[in-house]
């Protein structure tokens, strides 16, 4: 493991920086054939319509990576990660357009531990609403 940050370095409070991720119709497609997640809310409006949902959606388990993303970019080092939990709270809709949705991560350190793992508690959001709720990672800081 090389995480970049120091656990010297990081208070309880301290703030990873934002990251903002585009997810287009094309990003869904792309992650249905790494995944194997081929589910029609993914990729067909009428199907995503017609099961309740406003319209496409984004794979949980990609808005998931998104979140996750953030902290290891944070880190440094995406071995730094050796906890993750989150809840889905609401769907990333995707339009059928150039721009997609945008999937935004807010991180703050919760809490230290004295073996040098941090807590970092995770807001995720997407088109003003919180897409994942109770979403927490441990990382192992250098």
């Amino acid at each position: 493991m090389t995480a970049a940050v120091r656990a010297a370095d990081v208070a309880v409070g301290t703030e990873l920086p934002e990251q903002t991720y585009p997810v287009t119709r094309a990003d869904l497609v792309r992650y249905a054939g790494a995944s194997g997640d081929f589910n029609p809310i993914h990729w067909n409006e009428r199907v995503a319509t017609e099961v309740g949902l406003p319209g496409v959606i984004a794979h949980g388990m990609l808005t998931m990576a998104l979140a996750a993303r953030a902290v290891t970019a944070w880190a440094g080092d995406p071995g730094a990660l050796v906890e993750y939990h989150v809840r889905f709270g609401r769907p990333v809709v995707v339009p059928d357009d150039d721009a997609g949705a945008r999937v935004t991560v807010r991180g703050k350190v919760g809490a230290l531990g004295d073996d040098g793992r941090a807590r970092v508690d995770l807001t995720v959001t997407s088109g003003g609403e919180k897409v994942l709720s109770l979403a927490r990672a441990t990382v192992q800081l250098a």
